[in-house]
């Protein structure tokens, strides 16, 4: 577990003791409903909040608070702190605890996959090693700082996720990270809207080249290599390449995939003629490409492919990523955590694949931060799905109606529509009438972006009875 001082926390931050107790903690929070006994509060200002308006709360059970303000009542026994600004202070902590700290930091970006690569890698590392890593969604600019100030003396390695909304937040968090080993599991057109383009997406993810010992890339994906090697004829590259794929040579490559109702197969095989077959209890083609960019970095760190076969044959899908469940006699597949571009048509080719022989089902909530590209991409979308021999197209918000006006577009002149589109503005619309719509023996998908919240549909679908 984590310990910090007062002593640690003043020469991190440059901050101010207004107290008269000093003392140490088990941890930083933020959040005064959640703060654990002993550890210290951060009064963090956001757009909506200021965690200076409860630190009442905060001081019932934290040891003490780094607050922006003077003046204040000081609660006795407690530990104060004054800095300039609280963000900035939690993110210089994180920092430091970090570089006090001489082990392996894998950190993870890219368009899709960065949940489901961190967990893979996470669970190999266990096999031998103490790993740190950021719990479910602590992935930006608070997230990250608050997951490295749990960093212990026993910690030997730590794997993190790291998010992008924004131009220039994942050099900010590699600054504050200082990792020592990268993957980027691809690019795609995720937060879009934010960024302007696919160009400047690939350019904010390669950020993260810098300074590394280590860059794991994937060398299917031509448009990341591309702007790896206009990077590297630049300088803007450290450290030792290292590649995984399945079409292309690399250096860590998987032959032989085989899928699987229940997950798939393949031959993990090395450029040094290593080789062991892994069997993996996820669906898809993309979470092949996880394992290999999870096995990638791994053995980069000496981890064996023996220990890469016994670690992934464990893992489990995480909640709401493409988890695949039975409702009666319905194959159901809850990818409602997140969607963009490029992983919803994965995600519906998958669901193509497991489907054949039975009736598939589309339920496709909006893709959301996609700007000025939305209207086209959900029109791509649309198309996509029929095209892909979707049988039933369910499509919820706003934009989603965009991609079925373009699914009920006839491909042929004269030729009928053969598929079935339904549209619905709300998830609760949709919710209600799913039940008319899905029959025994069907395989459905439900994927959508968080905020449209597509798990209320598999509640209505489930009732409680997913097994």
């Amino acid at each position: 577990m984590a310990t910090i001082t007062t002593e640690e926390i003043i020469k991190a931050t440059g901050g101010e003791l207004l107290s008269e107790n000093t003392g140490s903690f088990k941890g930083a929070s933020i959040d005064s409903r959640t703060i654990s006994e002993g550890e210290i509060f951060f009064a963090i200002k956001g757009p909506r909040f200021d965690g200076h308006n409860f630190l009442e709360d905060a001081f019932s059970k934290a040891g003490g608070a780094v607050i922006d303000t003077r003046g204040r009542q000081l609660p006795e026994g407690k530990v104060v702190i004054y800095v300039k600004d609280t963000l900035k202070a939690l993110q210089d902590l994180a920092h430091f605890m970090r570089m006090r700290r001489d082990i392996p930091v894998i950190a993870i970006t890219g368009s899709n996959g960065k949940t489901t690569t961190r967990e893979m890698a996470y669970t190999i590392l266990s096999k031998r090693f103490k790993v740190l890593k950021n719990e479910g969604n602590l992935n930006n600019h608070i997230g990250l700082p608050l997951s490295l100030t749990r960093l212990g003396p026993d910690d030997e390695a730590a794997v993190l996720e790291l998010g992008m909304n924004t131009r220039g937040e994942i050099r900010m968090l590699c600054d504050i990270a200082a990792p020592s080993h990268g993957i980027v599991t691809n690019i795609g057109s995720a937060h879009i809207g934010n960024l302007g383009g696919v160009d400047v997406i690939r350019d904010e993810k390669l950020e993260i080249l810098k300074g590394l010992q280590v860059a794991v890339l994937n060398a299917d994906d031509d448009f990341l290599m591309e702007g790896y090697n206009t990077a590297a004829e630049r300088g803007g590259t450290d450290g030792e390449l290292i590649t995984f794929s399945i079409r292309n040579d690399s250096s860590v490559k998987a032959e032989n995939v085989t899928a699987t109702d229940l997950g798939s197969s393949f031959t993990l095989k090395l450029k040094s003629g290593e080789s062991a077959v892994i069997t993996l209890n996820t669906n898809g083609l993309f979470n092949v490409y996880n394992a290999l960019a999870a096995s990638a970095v791994c053995i980069s760190l000496g981890m064996t492919v023996e220990e890469i076969e016994s670690a992934l044959k464990d893992y489990r899908a995480f909640p709401m990523r493409f988890e695949v469940m039975k409702v009666d006699q319905i194959t159901l597949i809850n990818d409602s955590y997140n969607a963009n571009p490029s992983s919803a048509v994965e995600s519906v080719r998958e669901l193509v694949r497991m489907g054949r022989g039975a009736r598939t089902v589309a339920v496709m909530g909006d893709m959301l931060e996609m700007g000025a590209f939305s209207e086209k991409a959900h029109r791509s979308l649309g198309k996509t799905v029929i095209d892909m021999g979707v049988d039933v197209f369910v499509a919820v918000g706003e934009m989603m109606a965009l991609a079925a006006e373009e699914a009920g577009k006839p491909r042929d002149r004269g030729a009928k529509v053969r598929h079935a589109t339904y549209e619905f503005r709300t998830t609760e619309e949709a919710g209600r009438n799913i039940a008319g719509i899905i029959k025994a023996g069907d395989v459905v998908l439900v994927k959508g972006s968080r905020s449209m919240s597509m798990e209320k549909i598999i509640e209505e679908m489930t009732g409680g009875n997913a097994i």
